[in-house]
């Protein structure tokens, strides 16, 4: 099933602040968060814990991760009390069949994300009503009308509780709730993907700009552009 017209409508009435909280209460079980466990990840995922601890929190390993994100996504876990973190990624015969080489992100990059990232959520997702991302509209023009609640073609409903917040205050409540950062932090990187796909920002480019660089790809195919 789906979320009610009249379900919908109470979510996006919801004040900004009780948005994560009241979703994860009220429709427990039709609710899973996505998270890259990346630079922004862990204020969500804080928030996410005090409302419901056993929230289902998708994690995608693509293969091709940094290895300090695999560490941060166990630690972050364990000093957070998530209790249901659920590690998926890409079948093994899929990944021999259309990427026995792993190149296939060199020549077409849109196919990779397709294999390791977007296929093993579709593989998922179709079990929850609701999902939750950490996307925020600062992070690259293509998420500058981000909406706190959207409706999917497909009638699941995405919530973007974190659309508002900016860098500042992400860095706030990070301090402020003792979070630790991603490693990669520290060496400038603001957007954390596979490795291959992912370098340090420049100074002046927006959040995303070290994803994909030089390509005209700016999302993995999770998202389509706000």
């Amino acid at each position: 099933m789906s979320l009610s017209q009249t379900e919908f409508q109470s979510l996006e009435q919801l004040p900004e602040e009780e948005l994560l909280g009241q979703a994860l209460r009220t429709l427990k079980g039709r609710v899973a968060i996505v998270s890259s466990f990346g630079a922004e990840s862990a204020v969500l995922l804080a928030l996410a814990a005090k409302a419901d601890p056993s929230v289902p929190v998708f994690f995608l390993d693509t293969k091709r991760h940094f290895p300090e994100t695999l560490v941060y996504r166990d630690v972050l876990s364990a000093r957070l009390g998530l209790t249901n973190v659920r590690t998926i990624g890409p079948r093994e015969k899929s990944l021999e069949d259309r990427d026995p080489q792993d190149q296939l992100a060199a020549f077409d990059p849109d196919a990779c994300c397709a294999l390791r990232k977007v296929e093993p959520l579709d593989l998922v997702l179709p079990d929850f009503d609701v999902w939750i991302t950490g996307r925020k509209r600062n992070q690259a023009q293509t998420r500058s009308r981000l909406q706190l609640v959207e409706r999917e073609d497909n009638g699941q409903v995405k919530l973007n509780p974190l659309a508002n917040w900016t860098p500042e205050r992400i860095g706030d409540a990070m301090s402020e709730w003792g979070l630790p950062p991603h490693p990669l932090v520290a060496q400038g990187y603001t957007s954390i993907g596979c490795a291959p796909c992912t370098r340090a920002i420049r100074s002046g480019e927006d959040g995303r700009a070290g994803r994909w660089a030089g390509l005209a790809k700016t999302e993995c195919g999770i998202h389509r552009p706000a």
